[in-house]
């Protein structure tokens, strides 16, 4: 390192770096300000010292006009890390007992419904009853993302291709087939032929897009010949769910996730209904990040659980 390097984390103000991360997660000084509860003529000489303590221009600020710079965006990023480090310090400090103890993040993709992960979080949570947990929701990149910048315990999600940050592995295989709603023309049809699906209209996750993780599930509709381009997009599996019942379009669902609604009359699967695309949804967690006893001990049994289990019993047909 140059010996400017060297001193930069000694001259450093810290809580810089908290105001500057506060300004650009609300996109504005007037709002970090509210926010932090200073005036806005303190924000901003924060940001400029920082600015001159790092020796690069991390914000754009213009009327109507807020960038973060690309110098600025690697920063930002590091600040995210370091504070999810420094979030865990009073699980790592409070940490020190025999009785497994401590606080369970969790970033899943919305579609993540596995009976036999409940089950193993059911019989971890009985044996220790003093741990507490979060579970968030996100699109499978954001998930990815949190796990990179120590935001989460650990995440089940989509992957295309490994991360190479992450330990990941299979959690489950589901197959995913055509379904649409009871507004939709195909829905009291006697039957259907796979020929009938031509042209019409689909809806779908933001993953399914090509080179995504959902990317065997535009192959599905391109073998429907469904109409090209997508009538309605979600993040989220219950509003890909109602879109489809609303007969906005057809949609893929996961079969063992729309079974239910079949049988309830909510939802009709449609051809074809053999050869359905395989999707792998992975357990992931970043290997760098310290863990609290709560966090070794669950993230150990899932690991162990995935060692013992063949991918072949925990596929659902």
């Amino acid at each position: 390192m140059k010996p400017y390097e060297q001193r930069f984390p000694w001259t450093l103000d810290w809580n810089l770096l908290r105001t500057f991360m506060v300004v650009v997660d609300q996109q504005g000084i007037t709002r970090a300000a509210e926010l932090l509860g200073l005036t806005q003529p303190t924000i901003s000489s924060a940001l400029k010292r920082l600015e001159e303590t790092v020796g690069k221009r991390l914000i754009d600020r213009k009327p109507n006009l807020f960038a973060v710079t690309p110098e600025g965006e690697i920063l930002y990023r590091e600040c995210q890390a370091m504070f999810g480090a420094v979030s865990q310090i009073p699980g790592l400090v409070n940490a020190v007992k025999a009785q497994v103890t401590g606080h369970i993040a969790i970033v899943v993709a919305s579609h993540v419904i596995s009976s036999q992960f409940e089950d193993l979080l059911h019989s971890f949570n009985s044996r220790h009853p003093d741990v507490t947990y979060s579970i968030s929701v996100a699109e499978s990149s954001e998930v990815m993302n949190r796990l990179r910048q120590n935001q989460a315990s650990f995440g089940m999600c989509l992957m295309r291709e490994p991360d190479p940050a992450l330990w990941s592995a299979p959690l489950f295989r589901e197959f995913f087939g055509l379904y649409c709603g009871p507004h939709h023309r195909l829905f009291n049809q006697d039957t259907i032929q796979l020929a009938e699906l031509r042209g019409e209209n689909s809806v779908s996750f933001q993953t399914d897009i090509e080179s995504g993780p959902l990317y065997a599930v535009t192959q599905l509709r391109e073998r429907a010949l469904l109409k090209p381009g997508l009538k309605g997009v979600s993040a989220n599996l219950p509003e890909v769910r109602r879109m489809i019942m609303a007969g906005i379009g057809i949609g893929a669902l996961p079969v063992h996730v729309a079974n239910r609604d079949v049988a309830l009359g909510n939802l009709r699967q449609l051809p074809p209904y053999d050869d359905l695309p395989p999707i792998d949804v992975h357990f992931a967690y970043n290997p760098k990040r310290s863990l609290n006893p709560a966090e070794t001990a669950l993230i150990g049994e899932v690991k162990s659980f995935l060692e013992d289990t063949p991918l072949e019993d925990r596929t659902y047909r």
